[in-house]
């Protein structure tokens, strides 16, 4: 599985404690200094269905999470028929055959009897996670010294007996497969990682929302952008900040509005179908010229679609959404470090054009792992865009939506200033007050669009690009920055990338300068239409040779880009 590389899954039902199992082994991973991406599969139910948790380690950085596993373990029956197909050459299976019923007669399957390891040791089968974490532990050759750490961390708010019990499955897993299995060649070269901070996209958007001074965050939960809630609202007091879980999308929106209006800096997150309900909220925010922070984590769709998997279609949703003609940015992060940066950027913008601005993430980078360096909290500088409070005092004759060069108006916040504030979602003068002279009107258009257009185009995030020679190049948004990156590492530069972290405005200029050498192109796109190949075409002229797509709800991973990029130069050639 490449050098100094392995790849484990644990699979089985939702509500066995595949998240608990990862989630150890992660931090066991990081603190011995070895690199990780870990990345989860999971149905939309709380108890059965299949899921898996999957960490790929090396000693050196990851991006992406590959295909094929070396080490599967397997906790429940049907997950040994559904994920065995994936394990790689010289990849073993562990499963409990006598609770399974299994018939396994190759070198490949070890018969474990976690389950009664779990009873014998813990008194209830709950214990299994703990019991195969102890056994990956074993197989791998960790100290187990390291794993009895980290569930004394993890179980750190559990009674004394429950962490003991669970230490002592994990203990008893350990020893099971370093005495029955000591011919397994699984170790790992020691890691001299110095990448400290582990977090998920969502995790780096609501770190990133509280550094840009963030003080209210309303949602309507919604997979996957839930955990930014969560995460919000577990550093709420700390930082002041006000959440409010919102009892539909419409009232999420309006209330960001509103606190946005009274002076605060405000975001609100949701996914495909709840943005759409979002819509009408939005070109409110443009009437009446209000910042506001929106995240959609994308999911399949249309409808309910596929709730807890991974799509990239709602691009051209995003780039058209709202009754009207109005400027917007739309952000779409490909890595956990550009989550964060660029959702410091997201509130600075909104703030300065006192526009809309959107994040486009999806379940893929929102619930992957990676341990990253330290996050540089002065890489983007937080910038506020309003009339201070000691301003305020001088300020007579407030025009809120005075014609400017840049389109721009000075913001006061009410109650700061003596004079009142009129906003109105109909359209309006200067002063605030409706009206439907068509001269003004015709203004107030090219206010909201071309000049907050032209002043955004100045500030466009410049794609990543690594295409040195090579001949056929990858095109890419979003999560796709890290399999596109390892598919020029793993061919040496013959295949490069062009990755776009912003889709809107388009940086067109940029593109036609990476793509202006004759080059075999594709886009990479988690979507059916090809939507980044249209837009790109639309706003560049440049059309591109093919696209690989995705669109079954997972996410692409290094061997399948690999084999995909075969194919079409076989057929190429032909």
């Amino acid at each position: 599985m490449g050098n100094n590389e392995l790849t484990v899954r644990v699979a089985g039902e939702a509500g066995q404690g595949m998240q608990t199992v990862g989630t150890v082994l992660c931090d066991i991973f990081r603190k011995e200094g070895f690199d990780l991406f870990s990345n989860q599969d999971y149905m939309s139910r709380i108890r059965g269905g299949n899921n898996y948790f999957q960490i790929r380690v090396s000693s050196h950085p990851l991006q992406s999470h590959r295909e094929k596993t070396d080490i599967l373990v397997a906790l429940d029956r049907e997950s040994v028929s559904l994920h065995r197909k994936d394990l790689c050459k010289e990849g073993v299976l562990v499963a409990d055959g006598k609770k399974f019923n299994l018939e396994v007669h190759d070198g490949a399957f070890f018969d474990v009897p976690l389950y009664q390891i779990a009873l014998d040791k813990g008194g209830s089968e709950i214990y299994v996670n703990s019991v195969s974490c102890g056994l990956i532990a074993g197989l791998i050759k960790l100290d187990f010294a390291a794993v009895e750490r980290q569930l004394r961390l993890t179980f750190s708010n559990k009674k004394e007996d429950v962490i003991n019990k669970n230490i002592l499955a994990a203990k008893t897993g350990y020893e099971y497969a370093t005495s029955n299995f000591r011919d397994v060649s699984f170790k790992l070269t020691p890691g001299h990682s110095k990448r400290e901070m582990m977090m998920n996209g969502n995790d780096a958007i609501a770190l990133g929302a509280i550094k840009a001074g963030c003080k209210f965050y309303s949602a309507y939960p919604m997979t996957p952008s839930t955990s930014i809630l969560n995460v919000v609202s577990h550093f709420a007091k700390d930082f002041n900040i006000l959440v409010e879980q919102a009892e539909d999308e419409i009232a999420a929106i309006n209330m960001a509005i509103g606190a946005s209006f009274a002076g605060v800096r405000a975001m609100t997150g949701t996914s495909g179908g709840g943005f759409a309900l979002m819509v009408e909220g939005l070109s409110l925010a443009a009437m009446t010229e209000t910042p506001v922070v929106i995240v959609d984590a994308q999911r399949p769709a249309p409808a309910t679609g596929f709730p807890t998997r991974t799509e990239q279609s709602d691009l051209n949703f995003l780039i058209h959404a709202g009754h009207g003609e109005f400027a917007r940015a739309i952000y779409a992060p490909g890595t956990i470090e550009q989550a964060f940066y660029l959702t410091i950027k997201a509130f600075n913008l909104a703030e300065k054009y006192q526009i809309p601005v959107l994040i486009m993430t999806d379940q893929h980078l929102a619930d992957s792992t990676r341990n990253i360096e330290l996050i540089r909290q002065d890489a983007v500088k937080v910038r506020r865009s309003i009339i201070s409070k000691e301003e305020s005092a001088n300020v007579t004759n407030y025009l809120r939506y005075r014609l400017t060069k840049s389109g721009i108006s000075p913001r006061a916040i009410p109650s700061w200033i003596e004079d009142v504030i009129y906003v109105d979602s109909d359209e309006h003068t200067e002063e605030g007050h409706i009206t439907e002279e068509g001269t003004i009107r015709n203004r107030m258009v090219e206010k909201r669009l071309y000049k907050k257009m032209q002043g955004l185009s100045r500030e466009i995030e410049k794609p990543s690009f690594d295409v040195r020679e090579a001949k056929t190049v990858l095109i890419g948004f979003g999560s796709t920055y890290g399999v596109m990156k390892e598919v020029c590492e793993e061919t040496k530069g013959k295949v490069g990338f062009v990755h776009l972290s912003q889709v809107w405005p388009f940086p067109s200029v940029e593109m036609k300068k990476l793509l202006m050498k004759k080059r075999r192109m594709l886009t990479l796109e988690n979507n059916a239409g090809a939507q980044l190949a249209q837009l790109l075409r639309r706003e560049t002229g440049i059309e591109v040779n093919d696209s690989i797509l995705k669109y079954d709800g997972r996410p692409f991973s290094l061997d399948e880009v690999l084999i995909r990029l075969s194919q079409r130069t076989k057929r190429k050639q032909r």
